[in-house]
């Protein structure tokens, strides 16, 4: 069976590469596309799609407030999260989300992903052929389920919303264990924990790993914060990403700002900016 989707993210190159993903995927018809919440709303209530493939972080309207008035809406159109930032699981549940997936998406994923959606669009069509008072009877149904799930959180979840936060939690700690880097013409895979830092520098992210400085294929430093976990690495200025772990000195300087010394081989020296000079201040009691 083949679903029809519409795919809202505000990076044109996120939801070509969703596209893609979901071409060679196959039995989905990508029928509209949208680059923020608004135009989302608009596009979803004019194609009716089966199922929403969300990105959360947009300008405007966040993907969160795009699926609570689809549900006031009483919009038919299931919703997957495509993300970078996985602090939002249980928020996504509780809207009533087929699943949540992280940013790069992995092609395995984005299928059992797909087939859930696809069970419940099965689902939904089954009544169709039903008795009016049937479906009716189980509208009313699966509508007290979902708002006793949201009423009680967790303990109002089902048993396939609970394994699905399971297979989060598990994928999220294995990506964070390991980072792929490139190094002349191979990729090293090194763990989390060795990084000592990341810059960009017209568009590519340099990694610095113990002894290994190599590339990323991540596209900007906030997916690379997000996949590493931002309570480690924190985003001390636009262009560099840090683990504080790994921060050897803390050099006061000018207007009461900070350079960071790193524990590197170089102890290269990265620059705070003055937005996280407080947050930097308040964490180390400077």
């Amino acid at each position: 069976m083949e679903i029809r989707a519409v795919l809202v993210d505000d990076e044109q190159l996120a939801r070509d590469e969703l596209g893609y993903l979901l071409g060679q995927l196959g039995g989905v018809d990508v029928i509209g596309h949208a680059g923020n919440g608004v135009e989302a709303l608009t596009t979803i209530d004019r194609l009716q799609p089966d199922v929403v493939f969300l990105d959360v972080q947009m300008p405007g309207l966040t993907g969160f407030e795009v699926a609570r008035r689809m549900l006031e809406a009483r919009a038919t159109s299931h919703i997957i999260f495509v993300t970078a930032y996985d602090q939002h699981a249980i928020e996504a549940f509780e809207v009533n989300a087929v699943d949540y997936l992280l940013k790069p998406v992995d092609p395995a994923r984005l299928r059992v992903a797909v087939q859930r959606a696809r069970r419940r669009v099965s689902f939904d069509r089954v009544p169709e052929l039903a008795s009016a008072s049937e479906a009716a009877a189980q509208g009313a149904q699966e509508a007290m389920t979902g708002l006793s799930a949201r009423r009680e959180g967790l303990a109002g979840m089902s048993q396939d919303q609970l394994e699905k936060i399971v297979e989060l939690v598990a994928e999220r700690q294995s990506r964070r264990e390991r980072l792929a880097i490139k190094v002349g013409e191979r990729f090293l895979l090194v763990q989390a924990e060795d990084i000592v830092y990341a810059s960009v520098v017209e568009d590519v992210i340099t990694i610095v790993a113990g002894l290994h400085v190599g590339t990323s294929n991540y596209r900007t430093l906030d997916d690379l914060q997000a996949r590493l976990g931002p309570s480690v690495f924190w985003r001390v200025h636009r262009s560099h990403l840090v683990n504080i772990n790994k921060i050897k000195e803390i050099v006061p300087w000018f207007s009461r700002n900070y350079i960071l010394r790193m524990k590197d081989e170089k102890s290269t020296e990265i620059p705070v900016s003055r937005t996280q000079t407080r947050r930097l201040r308040e964490y180390l009691k400077l």
